[in-house]
């Protein structure tokens, strides 16, 4: 009895591997997937790294100096690239038309009499103008302003013997991005959302595929299992997207983008391996509810939308309501996301992020048997 069930497994992973290689022929021979892992994997993740940034970077900038001293023309001259566009003098009755036709983003208003007043002790007050409809820089901006001024006006009060009231000056030090630059995140970042992404795509695909073409039929009369049907779509559609990231972190981050990563790229990929197990049974259990890649395009759009906003990946997941919070603990997005950060970013090793590999593990056992019971009932339906 022993050497039948030995004998049955070893059958079983040589049917897994077989089914496999077909997996990946049939991938092989679709050149519109093909084109999508190569372009999610280099472009995509060149384009959005270097192309969206969360910090200001050559922002137009207007000043309208009324008041025409040494400090307010250091003030103009202190607004410089890359973080904003050379300063721009205007007059005042042009302020509103230039910012309602966008020339600029900011404009800095210096009253008449502003150096004076500073250092005859008064407080007079500076107007920024912002248009906010820029809103991923407006906010970012006006502080950066609000910085540039105070510095240059501490320097004028120091140079004349005046004292500031700061008691304390605060010196912020950044750990991991000492240059506070988006690309490192961003790159980072958008490699763990396209291996969602394409993970789900692939999978299901996988499955309808199958199912349009009548191969599907094919494979009920031969001796395979369900199980064993369904292993073999997760390990061939896991194994080529694993690969395709690990590349894209070796050439396109590490090597075009010269982003350093801190943590062991081999402890990057085992999780990776373990989230591909989760995403791929996902992708499988949502292609069992569809009949064509029509609906299922409609289905797994939301549910990826959905996993890459709320995982962390773009917006801390702390500064989301606490329902929300519990809520995306069962998505394995959230897990591997934190899991990728701790790795990649603070160099974080297993006996930290260990409790992300096995929230991953229990997750994807989960959907496994889900969809392996979903997909038992589908072939048999036919």
């Amino acid at each position: 009895m022993a050497r039948q069930g030995l004998f049955a497994f070893r059958r079983s992973l040589l049917n897994i591997f077989k089914l496999g290689i077909k997996e990946l022929h049939s991938l092989r021979s679709d050149p519109v997937l093909v084109f999508l892992i190569v372009y999610a994997f280099s472009f995509g993740i060149y384009e959005v790294a270097t192309g969206v940034k969360f910090e200001v970077s050559n922002a137009s900038v207007a000043v309208i100096d009324e008041d025409r001293s040494p400090l307010s023309r250091q003030i103009a001259a202190a607004l410089l690239p890359p973080y904003f566009q050379n300063a721009v003098a205007i007059d005042a009755a042009k302020a509103d038309e230039a910012l309602d036709s966008g020339s600029y983003v900011f404009i800095l208003d210096i009253p008449p009499h502003f150096e004076r007043d500073l250092l005859s002790g008064k407080y007079p007050t500076l107007q920024l103008s912002v248009d906010a409809t820029a809103m991923s820089i407006a906010g970012t901006g006006a502080s950066y302003i609000q910085g540039i001024v105070t510095e240059e006006v501490t320097q004028v009060l120091r140079a004349a013997g005046k004292t500031t009231k700061a008691e304390a000056e605060l010196v912020a030090r950044a750990l991991f991005n000492p240059n506070l630059d988006s690309v490192p995140f961003t790159s980072v970042m958008e490699v763990v959302n396209n291996i969602t992404l394409l993970s789900v795509i692939l999978a299901g695909a996988a499955l309808i595929r199958e199912r349009e073409h009548g191969t599907l039929e094919h494979l009920l009369v031969m001796p395979v299992t369900a199980i064993e049907i369904m292993s073999s779509k997760l390990w061939a559609n896991g194994l080529v997207i694993v690969f395709a990231a690990t590349l894209s972190l070796i050439l396109v981050v590490q090597g075009v983008l010269g982003v350093q990563t801190s943590g062991s790229l081999a402890l990057f990929i085992a999780g990776a391996l373990l989230y591909q197990f989760s995403v791929t049974a996902l992708g499988i259990l949502l292609a069992t509810f569809t009949s064509s890649m029509a609906q299922y395009g409609l289905l797994v759009m939301p549910v990826l939308i959905l996993m890459q906003l709320l995982s962390g990946s773009s917006t801390p997941i702390e500064s989301m309501p606490v329902w929300l919070q519990h809520t995306m603990q069962v998505s394995p997005s959230t897990h591997f996301v934190a899991f990728s950060q701790a790795i990649l970013y603070r160099g974080a090793g297993p006996s930290i992020v260990w409790p992300q590999l096995a929230v991953l593990a229990g997750i994807g056992a989960a959907f496994f048997f889900i969809a392996l019971a979903r997909f038992r009932r589908a072939i048999l339906r036919g």
